[in-house]
């Protein structure tokens, strides 16, 4: 009798914590919601991607309009700026860190936008926004070459002039958008096609607005880290080599 008793308590006690947790986390997402509708009151053309607890008690995170904002519960303060967590033995920063996961996230999303090529057998990926006209992509173009086992997403962000913007839709409606972009930036040749296409320009812009890409060439990572503009081939390999440990 008395092990049976024992019994039907730790079973009472399993159902009462589960209880509380599942209370514990239905407040939390109602919360996250009441946050989310009192937001896009306040700030009725925002368009709010996420609301997410932060690390620190009573710290809201707001992704909204590609930014990062903080608040409380209350919403009785909103500031952008940048969040450091100073409690290990490093310093963290939570608010770059959380970048990089929205823009691997949009870089992933927006791989239709992009010029594909694949070199071996592909399994690593680099992102990158190019002008046609950019002298350093084209220097760039002669260093991804001498790198294997990649697939290499090109966004054609034409900024330099009108040309650039012809260019990249030439590029964009040829029949191998890859080997096209190849041909332009190694040999100079401009396909010559009567192909009219729509073309990604516009979300490309976005894109790099929202990434606050200042120049071309801008090389990301699947970490949604960028990496620099021209780089050589050497420091690429280095850099893929060290995404890929992690």
């Amino acid at each position: 009798m008395a092990q049976r008793q024992r019994i039907v308590m730790a079973r009472c006690v399993i159902v009462f914590l589960w209880v509380l947790w599942a209370l514990g986390a239905g407040a939390a997402h109602a919360g996250e919601a009441d946050l989310r509708q009192a937001f896009q009151k306040k700030f009725p053309q925002a368009v709010i991607e996420s609301v997410a607890r932060t690390p620190f008690s009573g710290i809201y995170e707001v992704v909204f309009d590609g930014q990062i904002a903080y608040t409380d519960e209350k919403l009785s303060f909103v500031f952008i700026g940048t969040l450091y967590d100073l409690r290990g033995a490093e310093r963290r920063n939570l608010t770059q860190e959380r970048g990089a996961q929205l823009a691997a996230q949009s870089l992933e999303q927006s791989q239709a936008l992009a010029v594909k090529r694949v070199r071996g057998n592909g399994k690593r990926v680099i992102y990158t926004f190019e002008d046609p006209n950019c002298g350093y992509c084209k220097r760039l173009q002669q260093e991804l070459v001498k790198i294997n086992d990649v697939t290499i997403y090109t966004f054609l962000w034409p900024i330099l002039s009108a040309d650039s913007v012809e260019k990249s839709k030439a590029v964009w409606c040829a029949k191998d958008r890859g080997k096209a972009w190849d041909d332009l930036m190694t040999s100079g040749i401009v396909p010559q096609n009567d192909r009219k296409c729509a073309n990604p320009i516009a979300k490309n812009n976005e894109l790099a607005q929202r990434f606050g890409v200042r120049g071309t060439p801008a090389i990301y990572l699947t970490d949604g880290r960028q990496i620099g503009g021209f780089l050589e081939a050497e420091k690429l390999e280095q850099a893929l080599v060290s995404a890929s440990s992690k």
